[in-house]
């Protein structure tokens, strides 16, 4: 598989995470900016999580204190 490909694939699953709950509620469904924020960390802390959209949420919330500037700003932009 191809680099890109899965760097897709893992960025989409970490913010898909984020989409729900109080994101989803206020229409938000994670911007390329965001999902780019956070996949390297989804891939860092979360990678057997990767697939299962509320477990990598979970995760990375479980790691917030470890988590990147910009990954910790998309959290706080979406209340969480």
């Amino acid at each position: 598989m191809s680099r890109k490909f899965i760097l897709a694939t893992i960025t989409l699953a970490a913010l898909s995470g984020l989409s729900s709950a109080a994101a989803l509620a206020q229409g938000h469904m994670g911007t390329p900016q965001e999902q780019n924020a956070c996949s390297r960390d989804a891939s860092r802390f979360c990678r057997k999580d990767l697939g299962n959209d509320s477990a990598v949420q979970s995760c990375l919330q479980a790691h917030r204190a470890k988590l990147s500037r910009a990954c910790s700003k998309v959290f706080q932009s979406h209340g969480m």
